[in-house]
């Protein structure tokens, strides 16, 4: 088991980034959700409860696991209005999002990295270890889209080929290397938040995939 790394003390600019760090990532990740509801034509209560849980149901599962009660999520009115935001936007401008090729992909890529680095930051915040961290910022970053693509029916990302859950674990990662060596922490989330959407991103464009496994009677690709 990793060592407990004492997180590193905020001023109050620096809680001001991560608080305002993880409301934008509620509002991303609301747009991915509200725009997968979108294209499964959903009514405007589905669109908005896929719009919440794909925003809060990381950080609802992590703040439970911390002991952080009650979840953030919950608690704050902030996220409950950006949630609102992000549906509502995708719902009465939709032309705004068609210019993107894979809407749902490219927004989720954005809430994947700032919930990376804030969910990490939030389990050091509460006295636990390095490996507990990076775990529960992983889990931030891809429970919400965990649970809109069960609702949705659609294989999970985390599931597919795709390069995902390992851009998480990158973006949590350093997130608690620049705990452990003392970086600024106005510097650190940034770095790491760019490191997992740059991956996610590139990872989407290039067709980028971890070794996939094959059963004894297909031959090895060339």
């Amino acid at each position: 088991m990793l060592p407990i790394i004492p997180a590193i003390p905020l001023d109050s600019i620096e809680r001001t980034l991560y608080a305002s760090a993880d409301i934008t990532a509620a509002f991303v990740a609301s747009i991915s959700g509200a725009q997968a509801a979108r294209q499964r034509r959903l009514d405007l209560f589905g669109l908005i409860i896929i719009a919440y849980l794909t925003a809060m149901a990381g950080g609802i599962f992590r703040d439970l696991c911390i002991g952080a009660l009650p979840p953030i999520g919950l608690a704050d009115w902030r996220y409950l209005c950006a949630t609102l935001a992000g549906g509502a936007i995708v719902l009465y401008a939709p032309q705004w999002f068609d210019r993107f090729k894979h809407p749902v992909a490219f927004f989720d890529a954005l809430a994947l990295g700032f919930y990376a680095v804030v969910g990490a930051q939030k389990a050091l915040f509460y006295g636990h270890n390095a490996q507990v961290a990076i775990l529960l910022g992983t889990a931030t970053a891809v429970g919400g889209g965990v649970v809109r693509d069960i609702l949705l029916a659609r294989i999970p990302n985390i599931l597919r080929k795709e390069i995902y859950a390992v851009a998480a674990l990158t973006g949590a990662g350093i997130q608690v290397l620049g705990n452990t060596l003392g970086w600024s922490a106005t510097f650190t989330p940034w770095l790491g938040a760019s490191a997992c959407i740059l991956i996610r991103l590139l990872s989407l464009k290039y067709g980028w995939h971890l070794p996939l496994s094959r059963t004894e009677d297909e031959e090895p690709t060339r």
